[in-house]
């Protein structure tokens, strides 16, 4: 099918082209409209008690967290001046009230209630405002009408409160943006031309990562309209839009490089332009338009083989990606439900840009993607002529097969040391703070906390409602009776340890219901201040036999309420994410053994990268660095934003390393130099690709907001562990410990595999023996001490034409890879080449036959793996030297030396 779909998008490449510039300039308007429709907030339960006492303030007492906050300041005149009032209350009496439903200042209450608005040195006052309006946009859109008539004369004044917090954290979420973009794109232009060596090339990914972004914003505009999205969402789009762009633009281009290289040499066409050497005009241009005649089919076959390898890995790559997205919506918070939205939209965006548009592109380039070649990516240069076995990453291969358990060891201690700060993790909630240390409105937050009375206590408010609450009541400021039951209560939780004051601040008549807001001597998220709240909410009020509803809110019992529900919803996103994983796994390997594997492995980089931001921001160690306010705690609607999407790009990885290693593994049967085979093809591009997405990440590692560090710093190492450590060293070391386990299949679930195969098969069947002769000529595997070696009898295979034989597989005579160059040719006793024998028809046992989509399953055994088999004695002995000339290396065996 995908092959298919190559053929398809190369023949109507024009057409296809044009539908996607109308698709993108289409998005590209109507994602615009989504800036309008971001919503505050988000981090809370929606069924929480704290919930439910938020939005009754809101809505009947008025809220303690008031819309606009104005702080007037005089450096001469205090409160008690006449002059300080009549500026401040003919400022604030002048406002419409069709705009402001309410103001409280401290000339409006009496003066023991008026305490708390003067600051210590009677300089500075605040007045909290109420805006009208039914919604958040409405309000919004009020506070845009008078935050320009709040000047007051002969007074300074600053805006605090939750709508101007709010539109000052979007605006600054959008300029970190714009920052990130601006920083990133030359560092990451200059990269790609590094990476591919030519600058056309270079240019796709990039391409790529914009239609992303405006596709992943297009569809983002369309989730506002059935959910309520926060501003984080365009941080998440922005990041993985251009991060999974940029990654799987390195694969389908470099597979469809390797897979144009490989037919134009197979017709013998030369590369570059070789019409320029024709002399003539009109005998160049014919020979131009015979070379191009000639080089379509090959153009078409390469982009149908880049299909069905690079193509369909990165389909599986970002339905894996997304699933571990999609764990988000299993969360009841806002905020992590339309991250979740936001990131699984963009990375499906991401993939139809690399499986249609980038095709589309490499359809009508063909070789002209070479177009702006570096010096290096010439193919008379010394790099573009290298023994691809001879590379970094095949060696390492090499390296980490003949010593695993090092490998293994070392990696695990590193990655333990790493995980060690998160044992001591504290939680603790976003305010303002997060902000940067010039922000305005922190200012005004930081002003209060610090020169007003009270200004630190953050109340726990205490709703009572029930049938027994006087409806149509309130008392006013002539001392009516208030219930004695009420009072009672009141005073019950004053007498509480640590509590400084309880006081009655909010009646409803219509509701039915009062608040007593509950002051205290701790900070917020003290043990004390919880273990409060947790005493509050074990009380009970019962009169005449009637119970009375106690709900608690306020910051306090907002996080707690908060950290309960994460912590009931993070078993369901395991589960979730865990199952999704492994069946797409199981469906794309035909193992059971690598996607258990893939999932330890990125729970490793996981907690790694967990242990770094508790290091980094919990203890404050980057505060210096990232410029901004330890608070002591980490936020944790963040850590599980962190937990979803670096679970989602590390198994991406594993994806692009595993499923070269299985192409490998079908040709060659040999556990060792599939592992070997698939670094040396992947090493470098999982590399390239992380540098890049790495690039993108460490920008918004340096925005304003602390969150957004917070989250840049997290992904940040997790790719770097994960890319360094994880996939180059800990991987192939557990493949080497696991043996030909790695592609063990029960039986029952191998007939289950063969309906719902989903494996690359880049070439027919019929090829697949002479591939294996130019597959790596390392000995035969001998098992490791510890290994498991289980074996599974030979399967039939598919003859790529009639249907199913099952011939026996023959022996390939191999040359060492590493033997000395220009070797002569072995001589019989008359001094005249040997015949070759014909190739041996037995097969051993040992090595499982491929499978393919509708290959046979293969019964288990009925006793247990049996044992390993038992290599022929009769195979000479041998070990690495080095070659004579120096050149590299090569296998001696036992003759040479007694030869020597």
């Amino acid at each position: 099918m995908l092959a298919g779909l190559g053929r398809l998008i190369h023949r109507g490449r024009w057409f296809s082209l044009v539908l996607i510039l109308v698709f993108t300039a289409v998005g590209g308007a109507w994602g615009i409209g989504v800036f309008a429709k971001f919503k505050q907030g988000g981090f809370e339960d929606p069924k929480a008690s704290s919930t439910l006492v938020a939005k009754l303030g809101a809505t009947w007492f008025g809220s303690t967290n008031p819309d606009v906050l104005v702080l007037y300041k005089s450096d001469t005149m205090t409160v008690d001046d006449p002059r300080y009032e009549a500026a401040v209350v003919t400022t604030v009496a002048r406002l419409p009230k069709e705009l402001v439903a309410e103001q409280i200042s401290y000339w409006s209450l009496e003066r023991k209630d008026a305490a708390p608005f003067a600051s210590r040195d009677r300089h500075q006052t605040f007045v909290s405002l109420k805006l009208a309006g039914k919604d958040d946009p409405a309000k919004l859109a009020n506070y845009e009408k008078i935050k320009d008539r709040l000047r007051a004369p002969g007074l300074a004044e600053r805006l605090g409160g939750a709508y101007p917090l709010g539109q000052e954290f979007g605006t600054q979420v959008v300029a970190d943006i714009v920052t990130a973009e601006t920083i990133t794109a030359i560092p990451l232009f200059i990269l790609l031309v590094l990476l591919f060596g030519a600058v056309t090339a270079s240019v796709l990914p990039i391409i790529v990562g914009l239609f992303s972004i405006i596709g992943g914003l297009a569809v983002l505009h369309l989730v506002t309209y059935v959910a309520d999205v926060t501003s984080f969402a365009l941080e998440v789009v922005t990041m993985m839009g251009v991060g999974l762009a940029i990654d799987y633009s390195l694969f389908i281009i470099s597979r469809f490089r390797e897979e144009l290289e490989r037919g134009m040499k197979a017709r013998g066409i030369p590369p570059g332009k070789p019409w320029k050497k024709v002399e003539g005009r009109r005998e160049r241009k014919a020979a131009k338009k015979a070379y191009f005649k000639e080089l379509a089919p090959v153009r078409q076959a390469a982009l149908a083989g880049t299909m069905i390898t690079a193509g369909r890995t990165i389909m599986v790559s970002g339905v894996t990606v997304s699933a571990a997205l999609g764990g988000l919506l299993m969360f009841p918070q806002m905020f992590l439900r339309t991250i979740g939205l936001a990131g699984i939209a963009t990375v499906m965006v991401a993939v139809f840009g690399a499986t249609v548009l980038l095709p589309t592109l490499l359809a009508l380039l063909g070789p002209k993607v070479e177009f702006g070649r570096m010096p290096w990516r010439r193919p008379n240069s010394k790099r573009a002529n290298r023994d691809p076995e001879s590379g970094f990453w095949f060696r390492l291969g090499q390296s980490v097969m003949k010593h695993p358990l090092p490998y293994f060891a070392a990696v695990l201690v590193v990655l333990g040391v790493m995980f060690g700060p998160f044992l001591n993790v504290q939680f603790g909630s976003i305010d303002a703070r997060v902000l940067p240390k010039d922000s305005p409105t922190r200012a005004v937050v930081e002003t209060v906390k610090h020169d007003f009375p009270n200004g630190s206590a953050e109340p726990i408010d205490v709703v009572l409602t029930g049938d027994l609450v006087p409806r149509d009541w309130r008392p006013t400021r002539k001392d009516d009776l208030i219930p004695p039951f009420l009072q009672d209560f009141r005073k019950k939780l004053a007498a509480e340890p640590g509590v400084t004051q309880a006081k009655f601040t909010g009646y409803s008549g219509d509701y039915g219901g009062v608040r007593i807001s509950v002051t205290h001597k701790w900070e917020p998220m003290a043990p004390q201040a919880q273990d409060l709240v947790t005493k509050i909410r074990a009380m009970s009020l019962v009169r005449d036999g009637v119970p009375m509803h106690i709900d608690v809110g306020g910051s306090t019992a907002a996080q707690m309420d908060l950290m309960s529900s994460l912590s009931r919803s993070l078993p369901k996103m395991a589960v979730f994410v865990g199952v999704a994983t492994f069946v797409l796994l199981f469906m794309f390997f035909g193992s059971i053994v690598l996607p258990l594997k893939a999932i330890v492995m990125n729970v490793l980089s996981i907690g790694a990268s967990f242990g770094a931001i508790v290091w980094g921001f919990q203890y404050g160690h980057l505060a210096g660095v990232l410029d901004f306010t330890p608070t002591g705690g980490v936020e944790a609607t963040s850590m599980i934003l962190i937990l979803a999407v670096v679970f989602g790009l590390s198994m991406d990885y594993e994806v692009f390393l595993l499923s070269r290693i299985r192409e490998e593994w079908d040709r060659t049967h040999d556990n060792r130099v599939a592992v070997a085979s698939g670094m040396q093809h992947t090493g470098g591009i999982i590399t390239s690709a992380a540098l890049l997405f790495l690039v993108v990440i460490a920008a918004f590692s340096m925005a304003g907001i602390t969150v957004v560090k917070l989250i840049g710093v997290g992904m940040f190492v997790a790719v770097v562990v994960d890319a360094a450590l994880v996939r180059s060293l800990l991987v192939p070391a557990t493949m080497r410990f696991m043996g030909t386990a790695n592609w063990w299949l029960p039986g029952p679930l191998a007939r289950l595999h063969a309906k719902m195969d989903l494996r690359e098969h880049s070439e027919a069947p019929a090829a697949a023996a002479a591939v294996a002769a130019a597959a790596p000529s390392l000995p035969a595997e001998q098992p490791f001490p510890y290994a498991m070696r289980w074996e599974q009898p030979t399967a039939p295979t598919h003859n790529g034409t009639s249907g199913f034989t099952a011939p026996p597989r023959p022996e390939v005579a191999r040359t060492p890879r590493h033997a000395a160059p220009h070797a002569p040719a072995p001589t019989s006793a008359n001094g005249t080449a040997p015949a070759q024998a014909p190739p041996r028809t037995s097969v051993d046992s040992s090595v499982p036959a491929a499978r393919t989509r509708d290959s046979a399953p293969w019964a288990p055994w009925a006793n247990g793996p049996p044992p390993p088999a038992r290599r022929p004695t009769t195979h000479p002995k041998r070990e690495i030297v080095p070659n004579p000339d120096g050149s590299g290396w090569r296998w001696r065996t036992v003759e040479e030396n007694d030869a020597n």
